[in-house]
């Protein structure tokens, strides 16, 4: 991620209503180049219409934009053969082969009809799918069908890729290639993801930044780290200790008030406890070695974006 260039993404009080309802509401976000800008929210917050919006599909009621450079507004036609797009639920032409589909956008996306073939196998093996590559789509699995849409949005190396649950319906080994793919695609610096997702261990994973809608404004935004620092009260901890031990712990725990959402996970002597702030951990450890119980571990663990997540929902709901 690079912010010595200039941004690929820049939004100022940008704007969309449909009749009384305000789908995105006056958004302000920059996105820099080599970016994995995770976009979280529930369905309806306004995810997929700003994706329209800064794509040129749909128009801003108020403020602007400039992605790529480009005013999406006037320019949409010429962003998006810049940009690739995979929408949630992607439409297939299931009367077709998955390598006529390529062959058909790789004309739409002016792809140099001398690199359209070797463009079309190379993704049909990466995406696991050059033994059915001649085989109709409507013959193909959800995840399938999921692995072509995202080939799709690439074959034409896109400067922006806006990704929209792009693991959806994916097995375990197709979510690693994908999560892969992102992260190669920012690292030249060249190439810049915005991936809505509802998937926070994903976002935690891939995103140098998250940014959460809510009702069309965003309510946060920063990296993981930053965002669980301010939004998330208390440090969670893990300790492990002796097998036999385990129930000792427990009282021991219950008898040191700072520690509360005290848990056993599972059958292993792992335990689980929240303190309110770091400077109570010597405490903590004080307390487990005067009780005389064998600590073999204790590690604080950072918050997640999920427990982000569920703070401001919160605070929210506390008005």
């Amino acid at each position: 991620m690079s912010k010595t260039t200039a941004p690929v993404i820049v939004t100022e009080g940008l704007t969309r209503r449909f009749g009384e309802l305000t789908a995105v509401d006056s958004l302000n976000l920059t996105v820099y180049p080599g970016e994995v800008l995770g976009f979280l929210g529930h369905n309806g917050a306004g995810k997929t219409t700003t994706v329209r919006l800064l794509n040129g599909v749909l128009t801003p009621s108020a403020g602007q934009a400039r992605v790529l450079g480009l005013d999406p507004a006037t320019a949409g036609a010429m962003l998006r053969r810049r940009t690739g797009v995979l929408t949630e639920t992607p439409s297939l032409d299931e009367r077709l082969t998955a390598r006529e589909q390529l062959q058909i956008y790789a004309d739409l996306y002016d792809v140099p009809p001398q690199l359209v073939r070797t463009r079309v196998d190379e993704l049909l093996e990466i995406f696991q799918l050059a033994e059915r590559g001649d085989d109709r789509v409507s013959t193909y699995s959800r995840g399938m069908k999921q692995r072509l849409a995202l080939a799709r949005a690439l074959l034409h190396r896109p400067e922006l890729l806006f990704l929209d649950e792009p693991t959806s319906g994916l097995d375990p080994v197709s979510v690693r290639q994908v999560h892969t793919l992102i992260r190669e695609q920012s690292r030249s610096g060249n190439h810049t993801v915005f991936l809505c997702t509802h998937n926070l261990e994903e976002a935690q994973r891939l995103c140098h930044r998250v940014a959460v809608l809510e009702r069309g404004r965003i309510v946060a935004l920063g990296t993981p780290a930053e965002l669980g620092r301010n939004l998330w009260k208390g440090v969670r901890i893990e300790m492990e200790t002796a097998p036999e031990a385990v129930a000792s712990a427990c009282m021991a725990l219950q008898q040191f008030s700072p520690a509360r959402d005290v848990t056993q996970p599972n059958e292993r002597p792992i335990l689980r406890l929240t303190l309110s702030d770091r400077e109570e951990i010597p405490q903590l450890v004080a307390h487990l070695t005067a009780a005389k119980i064998p600590l073999y571990r204790l590690m604080p663990q950072e918050p997640t974006l999920e427990d982000v997540y569920f703070a401001l929902h919160e605070r929210k709901e506390k008005g």
